[in-house]
């Protein structure tokens, strides 16, 4: 099986001036400095990714975006482009969140279009997919979560999708205080991995991250990453406090 290292992602959602956010990275860089085993990614608003990228140059956390928009310029008020996101220093971004689905329209063919419009930029796609409570009460979980992966990643070739960064967010759990047990988040992922198997190969499959987002606390990540296939967290709002998102880094 192809090695893959875990990753911690902080997706920051709408919080942090880009004062308080340099504030927060300079008391996190010490925090996590010893870290090899694992890439750390901070995702902070538009505002402030120039403020932290110069904070992090030289420190082995990467910068990512929150979204982004499938064109690289135009007349689209409000947009950000991926090669815009590129110039100022992330390496990832964050597509189809629920969130962005929920409050703005987001659809698989949107996020199939961010996807390639980062890739085309130099940029890696962070993936969200996950099912609604009452899609999983209805015992839809697997039908719903297998369509989001058949729609976004259509038309992606192998070596971006191998490249690329999946999260399974149960929609339920994100902002909730309610975590997946490590047992559901592990097989939903086992499931994500074994579509991705049949849709491609084994190897792409071996060779992609999936994450698990979706209150992601200190107290549950080490059940977490002890499953086959959780290779690392999105994390929401544990990532705004030092101490609990370093806390999380250092699951190992």
């Amino acid at each position: 099986m192809a090695e893959r290292i875990p990753l911690i992602a902080g997706n920051w959602k709408m919080y942090r001036t880009h004062q308080e956010a340099a504030e927060l990275v300079r008391a996190l860089i010490p925090r996590v400095a010893d870290v090899s085993y694992c890439e750390v990614v901070v995702c902070p608003p538009f505002t402030a990714l120039t403020t932290v990228a110069e904070l992090l140059k030289g420190t082995r956390i990467a910068l990512g975006a929150q979204d982004v928009y499938w064109k690289s310029e135009g007349a689209y008020t409000g947009e950000i482009s991926p090669l815009m996101l590129k110039a100022v220093g992330c390496r990832y971004g964050i597509v189809g969140h629920s969130e962005r689905r929920q409050h703005f329209g987001e659809t698989n063919a949107t996020v199939s279009s961010k996807i390639k419009a980062l890739y085309d930029a130099g940029l890696i796609p962070i993936i969200c997919v996950g099912e609604r409570l009452e899609e999983r009460e209805a015992g839809r979980t697997h039908e719903v979560v297998s369509r989001q992966i058949d729609e976004c990643l259509d038309g992606l070739e192998e070596e971006k999708l191998a490249a690329s960064v999946v999260a399974y967010e149960p929609v339920w759990a994100i902002g909730t205080g309610l975590t997946a047990t490590p047992e559901q988040a592990q097989e939903v992922q086992a499931m994500i991995r074994g579509q991705v198997a049949a849709l491609y190969k084994k190897q792409v499959a071996d060779a992609l991250r999936i994450l698990y987002g979706g209150s992601v606390k200190p107290e549950s990540i080490r059940a977490l990453m002890a499953m086959p296939d959780i290779d690392g967290a999105l994390v929401g709002g544990a990532s705004l406090t030092v101490e609990s998102f370093a806390s999380i880094v250092h699951f190992a």
